[in-house]
């Protein structure tokens, strides 16, 4: 016979869109589970359904969260899994706050890795990995995107965040104005029939998602600051002659500069330069 798990909060990854892909761990967690939070109990009940398990579930979701001090009282007697609909719970999904007031609680906190869009993503993108910086979903708003983008600008890393098919062009557009020509993937249907990877520029798939617009949501994987050596005479003027429709030359040379890792004095020189033509 089969021990009970012990009273508490398990947090276990599920399938980003393979069933086969759930851990022999995970599956039996979920099995011997009292109670799932499921973020759409149709979507878990699929998976519950695939492994060949019945437990009881309640929807838990930005919704649903004003519930976290009663489903913490649930863990002083019963072993609760939370899940989302595909990969690991918390990664731009509630939780955290559940998580946290569980631990105060004293209650057992548990992880059962597995799934994960970004890192699975990441694996498949071809771009540096030593250092990745998660930015989840970019505000909708065009303001208050390109504020976020201009946070991150010179962060000396891989950048990983999730888009929707339907602002993905717009999303890609925003990165390639504000970062430039970088290195770019986009992963979709990630362990599905379907399959893909797309690389390239950020102006190169911009111009790719306007046109076409994909399905679901997606992965976006932007590579790291150009070095300077590898930032080419035309891309610079691009963004120069960009950010000079809303700045001084000074003012867009300094941006620019400081978006790229060039010297300030480069992109003045040719800011100069160009203002004059």
């Amino acid at each position: 016979m089969t021990a009970p798990l012990a009273p508490g909060l398990y947090i276990v990854a599920t399938p980003i869109g393979n069933l086969g892909d759930i851990t022999v761990r995970a599956a039996d967690t979920l099995r011997r589970a009292d109670r799932i939070l499921a973020e759409d109990t149709r979507v878990t009940g699929k998976l519950l359904a695939h492994i060949g398990a019945k437990v009881p579930m309640t929807r838990y979701d930005d919704h649903t969260a004003e519930r976290e001090r009663a489903l913490v009282d649930l863990l002083a007697t019963q072993a609760v899994a939370l899940v989302s609909d595909a990969g690991t719970p918390l990664i731009s999904d509630p939780g955290y706050r559940l998580v946290r007031m569980a631990r105060a609680a004293g209650h057992l906190v548990v992880t059962v890795p597995g799934p994960c869009a970004a890192i699975a993503a990441l694996t498949v993108a071809g771009l540096p990995t030593d250092r990745f910086l998660f930015l989840g979903f970019l505000p909708a708003k065009a303001k208050a995107r390109a504020d976020a983008i201009d946070e991150i600008a010179t962060v000396r890393a891989t950048l990983v965040l999730y888009e929707g098919g339907p602002r993905l062009g717009d999303t890609l557009q925003a990165l390639a104005t504000r970062l430039g020509p970088r290195e770019v993937a986009v992963a979709r249907e990630l362990t599905k029939l379907h399959e893909e990877c797309v690389t390239g520029t950020l102006p190169d798939l911009a111009k790719r998602y306007f046109e076409t617009v994909p399905k679901g949501e997606l992965v976006v994987v932007v590579g790291p600051p150009l070095e300077e050596e590898t930032v080419a005479d035309a891309d610079l003027d691009r963004m120069l002659e960009a950010a000079m429709e809303r700045l001084s030359p000074s003012r867009a040379a300094a941006e620019v500069a400081e978006q790229l890792g060039i010297p300030r004095k480069r992109a003045y020189a040719r800011a100069l330069d160009l203002s004059r033509q």
